[in-house]
């Protein structure tokens, strides 16, 4: 039975798992029902487009930019991190965005993969989280087709561009998982990873 984490929590996937090889991250997320009325004639007429992207540090540092896995990059060059590819809506059901993760082949000088989440052009089309519904990430064993773990977004991302949703990470020979749910408001992606310098 999957695991429902808060803010904070942590998590072994490896305990949860044995034998844990290979992990599925999903992002999900709905954009806001506008209220209608009056002012909603002033709505933006552009969807709300979210992007998940996967940054891979050594030492706890980012080191090279073809370590950050996005819709811009979706093969991380180790072939252990693929990007399924962007969602421009956030329409459906489920998953959104996909991140595959091969744990067993991923290079040891990688002892953390943070997971984030921001708004494309936040700042340009004044869009932000608040605008969000129905924010997770969870962790799927992709080898047994079962679900570790889930981490639903809860607090109030008003005026925030991104979230840092959590990390995977290595820790006395298993696998963790870090439930952080940071907002941040930095100006894209681009900005984001400076903090990981």
């Amino acid at each position: 039975m999957s695991v429902k984490l808060k803010k904070g929590q942590r998590i072994s996937l490896s305990k949860e798992s044995g034998g844990l090889k290979n992990v599925m991250v999903g992002l999900g997320w709905d954009e806001a029902q506008s209220g209608g009325g009056f002012l909603s004639i002033f709505k933006s007429v552009q969807n709300i487009d979210c992007d998940a992207s996967a940054v891979l540090l050594c030492d706890d540092k980012l080191v090279n930019n073809d370590d950050v896995v996005y819709y811009g990059n979706l093969n991380h060059m180790s072939g252990c991190v693929i990007h399924q590819g962007d969602n421009l809506t956030g329409e459906g059901e489920g998953d959104d965005e996909q991140i595959c993760v091969s744990l067993e082949r991923l290079p040891e000088r990688y002892n953390k993969i943070v997971v984030i989440v921001n708004i494309y052009e936040a700042k340009k089309r004044s869009q932000h989280f608040g605008m969000i519904n129905n924010a997770f990430i969870r962790i799927v064993d992709t080898d047994a087709g079962k679900e570790l773990c889930k981490y639903n977004l809860t607090d109030d991302y008003s005026d925030v561009t991104g979230v840092i949703f959590g990390e995977i990470y290595r820790h006395g020979g298993e696998w963790k998982f870090g439930a952080i749910g940071e907002g941040v408001r930095d100006d894209g992606l681009g900005d984001i990873i400076k903090r990981f310098r």
